[in-house]
């Protein structure tokens, strides 16, 4: 069977299990860009995530003696999350790896969704790990491994929101936003809009951090990446799936890599221009909005919400490094003379009256005319560092910029 069928056959499936999510304009994207925006919010899905869809496609098709022997799975958090609240649903034992990174939010959820059917095991730093521990235990315990993307039940479970999409609007779709981690949901979607709206050009959305399938698309063959930045949680992977790239490879018109820093802008405009809660993965399509700001013009664009499982205690997070990114954090190791008034020398002298110190941790050393001081300063326009760096130098301070030595602001900062 045709996966655009086993698509068809999922949506079905599916019935009574997840909701038909809205697709609605956004007024403040619409007008910024000068497109007609539409946003399909996954991130209000049972689970919040489209993550349910693939998870409860592939279970609920098992065999009665697959079910009875349950079911085990790797995840960062939401199709975890889709795999507990299946095994719940149709009562059968399950137990899913997580890396120990994972946010406690989501850790809650999957506990939640799945109570007393499932399991948790948390392991290793990455996805990756995860995946390799729960392979290693679904072979000796004969338990069957829900893929979290490679895998043609779950590819047709999350291409059913591609089908909600097409019955929801009738109009022509120029461009569709679609995030990638493993390529599950990009693959079932772009299968869709190929057979039922060719023209629309599907744009496939990955993590600075983790480019993944761009990486692989352009080796010609899937590619593991040796370092990721896991920000991204839900959309960082180090290795795509066989099946999700040769999709993908076929289908996607382009693929954006969008850096974290941006994303974290994007999360926190959202919650205050819109009151939406989203998760990073959640606000990469968005975030790609500007990088394609040109092509989109006069177009109408869906951006795929994915979820909205984030921290509460990821938020000083989120807004450093929205704020690194937007030019308005920066952080520089200082070294001032030791004698009364050097720090008072250098607020009044070397910052302006929006400059903020917002991180100060001084070292003495009695034995030396100077001593290093770590100082992170929060500006209101991004200009105003270049004012800042000139009167330092002007006035004999001392200073390594740490923005731009990344191993030794990680070392220092965290």
């Amino acid at each position: 069977m045709k996966l655009f069928h086993k698509i068809q056959e999922a949506k079905k499936q599916l019935q009574g299990v997840v909701m038909a999510t809205p697709l609605s304009e956004n007024l403040n994207l619409s007008t910024e860009f000068g497109a007609r925006v539409l946003l399909k919010r996954e991130d209000l899905q049972t689970v919040r995530s489209y993550k349910i869809r693939g998870a409860y496609n592939k279970i609920s098709t098992l065999t009665s003696e697959e079910q009875e022997q349950g079911v085990i799975c790797a995840s960062a958090g939401n199709h975890a999350q889709g795999v507990a609240y299946s095994c719940k649903l149709l009562q059968i034992k399950g137990k899913i790896y997580m890396p120990k990174t994972t946010p406690k939010q989501k850790l809650k959820q999957v506990s939640l969704f799945g109570g007393a059917f499932v399991e948790i095991v948390l392991t290793g730093d990455t996805f990756d790990d995860a995946y390799a521990a729960a392979m290693a235990d679904a072979t000796k315990n004969k338990m069957t491994f829900i893929h979290p993307f490679d895998d043609d039940k779950v590819i047709a479970g999350q291409g059913t929101v591609g089908l909600e999409i097409l019955e929801n609007y009738s109009k022509p779709i120029d461009y569709v936003f679609v995030p990638i981690g493993g390529g599950g949901l990009a693959s079932g979607l772009s299968e869709v809009f190929k057979h039922m709206s060719p023209n629309t050009k599907i744009i496939g959305v990955e993590p600075k951090g983790a480019a993944s399938m761009k990486t692989s698309i352009a080796n010609g063959k899937v590619s593991v990446l040796e370092n990721i930045d896991k920000f991204v949680d839900g959309a960082a992977v180090k290795q795509v799936g066989k099946m999700t790239f040769d999709i993908c490879q076929k289908n996607l018109s382009d693929i954006i890599l969008v850096p974290e820093g941006k994303v974290c802008t994007t999360i926190l405009r959202l919650y205050n221009e819109e009151a939406m809660v989203v998760e990073p993965a959640g606000a990469l399509t968005i975030a790609a909005l500007d990088f394609y700001k040109e092509e989109i013009k006069g177009k109408t664009v869906v951006c795929i919400v994915s979820g909205s499982n984030n921290d509460i205690e990821r938020t000083a997070e989120i807004k450093e490094r929205s704020l690194l990114y937007e030019g308005l954090m920066h952080y520089f190791m200082i070294q001032f003379p030791q004698r009364p008034g050097a720090l008072k020398e250098f607020v009044n002298d070397i910052l302006g009256p929006d400059d903020d110190i917002t991180y100060f941790q001084f070292t003495k050393k009695n034995s030396r005319e100077v001593g290093p001081a770590v100082v992170g300063l929060e500006l209101k326009n991004r200009n105003d560092i270049i004012a800042i760096k000139t009167k330092m130098e002007a006035k004999g301070f001392e200073y390594k910029y740490l923005n731009e030595k990344q191993d030794l602001f990680h070392q220092l900062i965290g």
